[in-house]
């Protein structure tokens, strides 16, 4: 029988928005858009299902998405 991992993986741990936002305009790439506040509001709006109830952001579920979706989303 396989054994279930009690460890945690850093992009899974849950974030508030301001972590997930510092963590994601950190690691961007010079030149790419970095995300507001705002535009994560914005982004919540739009992808609600991705947050089921918590407000909770992980890197793993939202980073990819949140940068797919920025360039099309800067006013």
């Amino acid at each position: 029988m396989k054994k279930t991992s009690s460890r945690i993986v850093p992009n899974d741990i849950p974030l508030t928005e301001t972590e997930f936002l510092e963590s994601y305009n950190k690691n961007m790439p010079e030149g790419y858009p970095r995300a507001t506040l705002t535009l994560l509001e914005k982004f919540k709006e739009a992808h609600l299902s991705l947050f089921k109830g918590k407000s909770a952001w992980t890197l793993d579920q939202h980073r990819k998405r949140l940068f797919d979706w920025l360039p099309q989303n800067i006013f």
